[in-house]
Order: structure tokens, then sequence, then C-alpha cells
């Protein structure tokens, strides 16, 4: 009966698992390494590290990297500017495991990785010697059997399922066929049928109407925990609450005490701003993201009201970056909201505005902007931006500038991003909701090379 009890416990909040690993009494706090995923950085992992710290884990003890180039290669045994590699992804996270296992004396360290980064993890285990260095590894939204598995179909990228990188992660381990071993405890996180990445049809890698060979379960693995919840996207499979705690609850061995981000008196803000690259055998290609610190880039900070976006006073914190990019130590009310100012030679002038931050965090990144040409014929500028989810007009309720149907922004979680071309520079407020979380900002003229982003903090 207490065993039953136990397994219904795991199943509240509309999670479904299967392969479900022996139950554990409650276990030490390990150091834990979260790896993005393509393209993103660490910043994503904000809120996560926030719930992990409400639940009296030590902030030491949380390190989220970043990838200095986050990009996956095109065709991943050429090199490509801008791109890292699978092994070049598996060395740097090695030497980031080594580096806080020194910094803190553990033996071990668990691993939590969205999307890419679990490619990273799992290569790291298998073929970097991380299966003496982890006692876990979570994986949310990993395509562990690709994002297509079409024979033929650009078989060198590290996507491909039917690719000799993913083939031979997945090559069984044992008898039973796991495509996991131990000593490393495994668990997966996947959507039911929302993962832009887990998809029979081509629909949101350019191919609309061609099957990819994957199902909706692709980024399972046999022997491992895996975890089903309904109707997360793509990066709610690492940063959203309900993937909090499955995560901390296979991690721990018991729930978290709270999902709800216990605030700080005071919060002490800091991160890095970041640049776009070029490649100089070849400037006509466009720019490609990194997460490079940007020298000489210039922040600042203003405190702002929460229901017009109007500065109320002067500046309360400003610094041109050095050679780290680092912006900060920036001391915040936990319940302001703040407008940031980035600039830097080279970019346009981005007017950031955010939801107050209720506790510390020294990954509050942000990066310089350029305005595209075919955005040069509007008056002002704005975008609405969901890091750490997608838009799904069929699931959420949000609106940007008052209406509910955002531009660019179709039925299905897919899209981060909504972007505004307003025909009038005229300064006033303009709002963006979602599900709950509001956010202010201001209308700045584009003509000034100024535009104006409304960022989600869930």
């Amino acid at each position: 009966m207490l065993l039953r009890r136990t397994l219904l416990a795991l199943c509240t909040a509309g999670l479904l698992l299967s392969g479900c690993a022996n139950l554990q009494p409650s276990a030490p706090m390990p150091p834990i390494v979260f790896v993005h995923g393509n393209g993103d950085t660490a910043a994503l992992w904000q809120t996560t590290l926030w719930r992990f710290e409400s639940n009296g884990w030590p902030r030491e003890r949380l390190h989220a990297i970043d990838l200095p180039y986050p990009l996956a290669r095109d065709d991943d045994t050429k090199p490509q500017a801008g791109r890292t590699s699978t092994t070049e992804h598996m060395v740097y996270l090695k030497a980031e495991v080594e580096k806080v296992l020194k910094a803190t004396g553990a033996s071990h360290v668990a691993l939590v990785g969205n999307s890419r980064g679990g490619n990273a993890i799992r290569n790291y285990i298998q073929n970097g010697g991380g299966s003496a260095t982890v006692s876990h590894a979570v994986l949310g939204g990993t395509p562990n059997h690709g994002v297509w598995a079409v024979k033929g179909q650009n078989e060198a990228n590290e996507f491909s399922g039917t690719g000799p990188f993913l083939t031979a992660l997945n090559v069984p381990k044992n008898a039973a066929g796991d495509e996991v071993a131990g000593p490393v405890k495994w668990q997966t996180i996947r959507s039911d049928n929302n993962d832009k990445f887990a998809q029979p049809d081509g629909l949101w890698i350019g191919q609309r109407g061609k099957p990819t060979q994957v199902t909706f379960s692709g980024p399972e693995l046999k022997g491992a925990t895996n975890v089903v919840i309904p109707k997360i996207d793509h990066r709610e499979t690492s940063y959203s609450p309900a993937a909090f705690e499955v995560t901390y609850r296979f991690i721990r061995g018991k729930a978290p005490e709270r999902i709800a981000i216990s605030p700080e008196r005071q919060s002490i803000l800091n991160g890095k701003i970041t640049g776009l690259g070029v490649n100089p055998l070849d400037p006509a290609s466009g720019s490609f993201s990194n997460n490079l610190p940007l020298p000489g880039a210039h922040l600042v900070v203003y405190a702002v009201n929460s229901t017009t976006g109007e500065r109320q006073g002067a500046a309360v914190h400003q610094k041109t970056v050095g050679i780290d990019g680092q912006w900060g130590p920036f001391v915040a009310n936990p319940s302001a909201h703040y407008e940031f100012v980035v600039s830097a030679p080279g970019y346009s002038t981005a007017h950031i505005y955010r939801s107050p931050f209720p506790r510390s965090s020294s990954i509050v990144h942000f990066k310089a902007e350029r305005v595209a040409p075919s955005d040069m014929t509007a008056k002002a500028l704005a975008t609405f931006s969901r890091p750490r989810g997608y838009f799904d007009p069929r699931r959420d309720t949000m609106s940007f500038d008052g209406k509910s149907s955002l531009p660019g922004v179709p039925p299905g979680a897919g899209v981060a991003s909504s972007k505004l071309k307003l025909d009038s520079d005229t300064p006033r407020s303009i709002a963006a909701e979602f599900n709950g979380e509001r956010i202010v900002g201001r209308v700045w003229p584009l003509a000034q090379q100024r535009v104006t982003l409304l960022e989600l903090t869930q």
C-alpha cells in the first residue's frame, strides 16, 4: 500500500511515468551542472536555479554553463565558423564538471540538460569519462532518437537519428537492450505531443507534410526513468515548474517543499552582455549567435512604473563592460520593475523591460541587438520574447499591444518571440501579457536605432 501511495504521488500534476527507477530515501544535495540547448544561454536556467535555492539547495552548488558557440555544426565532421562539434561540446562540458568538482570537493555531480545539452551529457558519460563523475543525468526534450531519422537525409548532423553520432550513443548497453547504463541514474522528460522537435511531421524543421520517422516518444531512452508532462513545449521540458518538480524529485529522492520562488530581501544581479559574430571569411553570410563577452558595451538601468513603463528618476546603475562582459553587480529591489538599456558600437540601442527579480542571479545575460534590413521601414519596433518556452495560441492566454493574436505566432508551440512593426514612433506605453505575467515598456523611434524588447521571466 505504501509503495502504491508513493507511485500515485509521483503521478501528480498530470505527470505520466514509464520505466520508473527504484524509489530511494532522501539523497544528499550534489553539485548540479545545467547545460542549455542549441543556440541558447545559461540565462534560461535562472528560474530553475531560483526554485532549487528556494528548497535549500546551496547557491554555490548550482552551476549553469555558457557554451561559447552554442549552435551545432550543419555537418559535425566539418569545421564551421561560430559553431561547435559534438566533441568540442563534450570537451567543454568535461572541463566545467572538473572545475565544479574541484571547487566543491564533491566526488560526483548531477547533470541537467535541455535539448542539445542532453547530447553533450550523453557523450560525456559514454565517451568522456563521465560515468565516474556523474551521479544523475536529467535530459529535458533531448532528441535522443533524432529530430529526423530519414536514411540519407543530412546524416552528418548530430540531430539525425540515423547518423553516426546518435546511432553510437543508442547502441544497446546490455542484453535487455537498454540505451543507458549505470552507475549513472538516468531520467528523461518529454511532452506528450507538443515538442516541436519530436514530431512525426516535418513542419517545424521546414518540411511540412514530410515524415520525420520520429515519434512523440523520441526523447525517451530505454532503461531510463521516462517522464511525460502533458502540453509542455520543447523548452518547458527543462525550464517549467513541472520540469523542476520531477528533476528535483529524481535527484533528491523526495518532492520539493515548494514550487513557488521564495523572494529574498534584496536581489544582487549580474551577467554578461554578448553580441553577434560574423564569419571573417564570409561576412555576407550573416551573423551568428554566440555567448562571448562584448567588451565596450554599455548598460544603464532605470526603475520604471509597472503600469506605464515610464522611468522613475535617474539611472540606478550603469556600467561599460570590460573583457569579461560583466555588467554588474547591481543591488535590485525584488519588487521593482526595471528597464535595461544596452548599447554598443555597431549595434542598435535595446530598451529591455523585465518583470521583477525576486532573487539574486549571476546569469542575467543580455544580447546586443541589430535591426534587420527588412524591419527598417517601421517607425518603431517592439519584440515580445519568451526565452524559457514558446507561445501557443491553443494553450496560452496572451496579448501584445492589446491584441490577443500575436504577429508571427502560428498555432502550435514553436515560436518564442513576436515582433510588432509600428507605423508611429509617438512615445507611449506598450504592454505584453502571458498567462498572468504582464510587462509594460515604452515605444522608441527606430530612426534613432532604438528598439523595445519585452522579455518574460516565466
